[in-house]
């Protein structure tokens, strides 16, 4: 029996990589990339791929009332919470291989590792695959993690609907019956777990500027979702004098200057954007009656976040160019700092292979950012070239990629005692 202190010596670099080439052809776009929408019959299938995987392992397999899939290898206290380790399986529309997937994969390699090698350990390890982490067909994301980790309501989450009109209940009713026919164990509840440790691609150019194969995340940056309606009158574009005009879009650009004026004041860590702007009646010759467009506000500090939603609620009370306008929060989620004790844990077992190694805080949403509420939290990034993702071009070196897996199952393996 080898010892366990430095498991990720013994991960088979080659084994793992070829699980995730293995993963990435369910679903597989050409020339590359993949599809893999939550819920659908790609993604049920990745479930079903892990499960095998495990099952080969001599792991057992559980699925949740949201279609959350767990792969638990059992330790020699089973009665103790166990360590969670993973990430998603889910995609973007036209999406690369390895966001999420690359998590769930190298947890997956853990599992394998420490089978290999004939290892006990004293706690449980369990691998999960959370359900629609993207949001790319039912919005908001990260479903099944908020759900777990109860920061979401489950009968809010069923009741939404892809653009479609198939509701998401309708859409987990399929898969929950399809992971009951092959055998998996039912946990109606969500549980308390130890720790939840998740690798992921960074979604960024840090790493990659700096050379480092891999980065410890030190938190999450917060985010708040709004909508804005900016509300005109429509008239005739070739006969109505400026004088007279109440355009929304003048309106629009009138309160987003406003709005990023307020928001250059802040510093370099702040994130804004508008993803979606529309007009109506969406006519060449036509002043625009209605224009609405959504904002995203990003920030690590919660502070920052708060005292710039009420500079925004602020100015939303004002005419913009003769337009009344709107302003509604449609989503809020805290920003989050992972603990100190398990950060050294990681920063310990990546300084094994990768010396001052370098600390990220995250810009992107995972799944990681609800399960802290719940128990001890903490990621690892391994860079993507050129920071591209949600593309098919999303690209990560084999060699980054494996000491990523190597430090999680040290890290892993001190957490399971």
């Amino acid at each position: 029996m080898t010892e366990s202190r430095h498991l990720g010596e013994c991960l088979d670099g080659q084994r793992f990589w070829n699980d995730v080439q293995s993963l990435a052809s369910i679903g597989a776009l050409q020339p590359k990339g993949i599809r893999r929408l939550a819920l659908d019959d790609q993604d049920n299938q990745a479930r079903l791929w892990l499960v095998e995987q495990g099952r080969a392992l001599g792991c057992q397999a559980y699925y949740d009332a949201m279609g959350n899939v767990f792969i638990r290898r059992e330790g020699k206290a089973p009665e103790l919470a166990p360590l969670l380790v993973g990430s998603h399986l889910d995609s973007q529309p036209q999406a690369g291989i390895h966001d999420g997937a690359l998590g769930v994969v190298a947890g997956l390699a853990v599992l394998r590792t420490l089978h290999e090698q004939g290892i006990d350990h004293l706690r449980p390890l369990e691998v999960v695959a959370w359900t629609n982490e993207e949001g790319a067909r039912f919005t908001p994301g990260a479903s099944g993690s908020s759900w777990f980790a109860g920061q979401r309501d489950y009968h809010a989450i069923v009741s939404t609907l892809d653009g479609s009109g198939i509701r998401f209940g309708d859409a987990l009713d399929d898969c929950l019956e399809l992971l009951k026919e092959h055998g998996l164990t039912y946990r109606p509840e969500p549980f308390i777990p130890h720790t939840f440790l998740e690798l992921h691609i960074e979604q960024g150019p840090v790493l990659e500027a700096l050379n480092k194969p891999i980065g410890v995340v030190s938190g999450i940056q917060g985010v708040n979702w709004y909508e804005v309606e900016v509300e005109g009158q429509a008239n005739h574009a070739g006969t109505t004098p400026r004088q007279v005009r109440r355009d929304a879009f003048d309106g629009a650009h009138e309160f987003v200057s406003a709005l990023k004026a307020t928001v250059l004041e802040q510093d370099d860590d702040l994130r804004f954007t508008i993803g979606k702007f529309s007009l109506w009646p969406d006519s060449v010759n036509t002043i625009a009656q209605h224009a609405a467009f959504t904002i995203d506000l990003r920030h690590p500090t919660q502070s920052v976040l708060d005292t710039l939603d009420a500079r925004f609620h602020d100015l939303a009370k004002r005419q913009w160019a003769g337009c009344d306008t709107s302003l509604k929060v449609t989503s809020h989620v805290a920003p989050v700092a992972f603990p100190e004790h398990l950060l050294d844990v990681l920063r310990d077992s990546a300084g094994r292979y990768c010396p001052g190694t370098p600390e990220l805080v995250s810009g992107a949403f995972h799944d990681a950012i609800h399960l802290a509420h719940v128990c001890p939290t903490a990621m690892l990034f391994t860079p993507c070239r050129q920071g591209l993702s949600h593309h098919p071009d999303e690209h990560i070196e084999r060699e980054d990629a494996e000491v990523a897996a190597r430090v999680l199952a040290d890290a892993a393996a001190s957490l399971l005692g």
